[in-house]
């Protein structure tokens, strides 16, 4: 058995030893490249993958996301900060599904679904309104953290205690919001203004400025209609509005002249500054629906009528005997009778009462200069631009700004507007130079690079020649060693002593010499 064995590695090893040191270094990297990619199929195979199912957990659901997964025997894996949740991929729908159904993923909030898990036997009001303001908490956290934007929020609601007699005032409740903002996103104005919107109209009696918010940084996020975009944005958007109006105004002067001189003959520059305060007024007018007579609407009439008629006594006394009578002055004789008439009408008319709230622009330019430049007709020659034409686009331009102006409430005279345009003559640098000795120079670098690529051809092929020639060289010294060669007799193959006598014989009459060397050789050996 052995022997057998020996036989057969020697026969392996006799053909193992028949190939190159190159061919050997192949096969052995390629079996080994096979076993390591079978292995790591083979573990990727056997290795349970595993999927985020839940980000951005509160401390409370992750603990009873937790507990779920114990129960159900779900393998999982917690991050460090214990945030985040990984299932195996095949189970993260399944997972979902059942997290949500039970209700166990509440963003770290309890909402009105907190009264349907405790019963309402036995409690006090003091309990009852504590619970009532958490779940509204909760129920704004919730709606909050919807947003895709935001990965957490905290909602505290101060709510007016309400007692026993009617107040003129009533109190309002206050709230502040803070919101952890994910990474990567921000809120823009209209978000911000949701958010307040969203909190405002979910508890009572709670107006827009009692509403605080801000981020995870502590910067408040202020709504617009309670005071106004934050002075970041609202400065942004004023550079913005100003920058709108040069590009606008620097556009069309450049279509204008553009079409006078030629789009790349005219370069114009215009600044400007502007006053964004707002101004709001508040008119009411009243005036008269006939126009004709000036009168209003007869709304009420109201008629009264009034007579009286007395038959009296006649007058006597004692001539001069009153308190008041002149002595001696005769009394009256006649007899006393009156008549009145009284008449009384009341109409009331209705007139048109018109109440306006004007608000002025929201920016005013406040001052604006203009400065064009012009390539003259010949390019060299800056007089060549008649003071005519000069003259022209300067009072063309002085129009211009004269009625950008015209809003901001400054009387200009016709020399300070004139020194708020500069209009001159000057020839501009072409583009096409540039692009010349651009494309001089790349040409040039081209040329050097075809130059470097033809060396670079000529050096290879020179190389791979000489190479080529030692190669050949070398074939013809193997060929010829292996001429020189002694012949061998392959003992070990042969299974009697007659055959090799028969080899020996054959050897000494074919080729003497060669004999002759394998008997002095092995001699040596020997």
């Amino acid at each position: 058995m052995n022997e057998n064995l020996l036989q057969y590695w020697e026969k392996v090893k006799q053909y193992w030893n028949q190939y190159s040191r190159t061919t050997k270094i192949t096969f052995i990297a390629t079996v080994l490249l096979l076993i390591l990619t079978a292995a790591i199929i083979s573990v990727n195979l056997s290795k349970t993958e595993y999927s985020l199912a839940f980000t951005e957990l509160q401390p409370s659901d992750a603990s009873a996301i937790k507990g779920y997964l114990d129960t159900a025997k779900i393998p999982y894996k917690l991050s460090a900060d214990g945030k985040s949740i990984e299932v195996p991929t095949s189970e993260v729908a399944n997972v979902k599904l059942g997290v949500e159904s039970q209700g166990l993923n509440k963003n770290g909030s309890l909402g009105f679904g907190a009264f349907s898990n405790s019963s309402s036997f036995g409690i006090t009001d003091n309990e009852f309104k504590v619970k009532y303001l958490n779940a509204i908490q909760g129920e704004l956290q919730q709606l909050i953290n919807s947003n895709q934007a935001i990965g957490s929020s905290k909602v505290l609601i101060s709510l007016p205690e309400e007692g026993p007699f009617l107040q003129q005032q009533q109190e309002k409740a206050t709230a502040s919001v803070v919101l952890q903002m994910k990474q990567g996103y921000t809120m823009d104005q209209a978000k911000i203004d949701t958010i307040y919107n969203l909190v405002s109209h979910s508890v009572k009696n709670l107006p827009l400025e009692n509403i605080t918010i801000s981020d995870q940084y502590g910067q408040s996020l202020v709504s617009s209609k309670a005071g106004g975009p934050s002075s970041a944005s609202l400065v942004t958007s004023q550079s913005e509005i100003n920058n709108q109006f040069r590009s606008d105004l620097q556009k069309n002067i450049n279509n204008m002249l553009g079409t006078m001189f030629g789009r790349d003959k005219v370069n114009v520059s215009v600044f400007s500054t502007m006053n964004f305060d707002q101004k709001k007024s508040k008119e009411q007018l009243v005036s008269a629906p006939n126009q004709v007579d000036q009168k209003g609407l007869e709304i009420s009439l109201q008629e009264a009528s009034e007579s009286y008629q007395n038959n009296g006594a006649a007058a006597g006394g004692v001539p001069g005997t009153g308190t008041t009578d002149v002595p001696g002055y005769p009394g009256s004789s006649n007899s006393g009778k009156s008549n009145s008439e009284k008449n009384n009408k009341t109409v009331n008319y209705e007139v048109n009462r018109i109440t306006n709230d004007i608000i002025a622009t929201p920016y005013v330019v406040k001052d604006l200069s203009i400065n064009v430049g012009i390539e003259p007709p010949v390019k060299d020659d800056p007089n060549s631009l008649t003071p005519e034409t000069k003259a022209a686009v300067q009072s063309a331009l002085v129009n211009i700004v004269r009625t950008a102006l015209a809003d901001n409430k400054v009387t200009y005279t016709d020399e300070e507007l004139q020194k708020k345009v500069t209009v001159f003559a000057h020839s501009f640098a072409r583009p096409t130079d540039t692009l010349a000795s651009k494309t001089t120079t790349y040409l040039t670098y081209a040329g050097l690079a075809l130059a470097a690529l033809a060396i670079g051809a000529i050096a290879g092929f020179a190389i791979r020649r000489r190479k080529k020639a030692a190669q050949q060289v070398e074939q013809e010294m193997n060929i010829a060693a292996k001429k020189a060669q002694l012949p061998t007799i392959d003992i070990e193959n042969v299974t009697n002593d007659n055959q090799v006598r028969k080899q020996l014989e054959t050897l000494a009459k074919k080729r003497p010499e060669d004999f002759v060397n394998l008997l002095r050789t092995w001699l040596v050996d020997e």
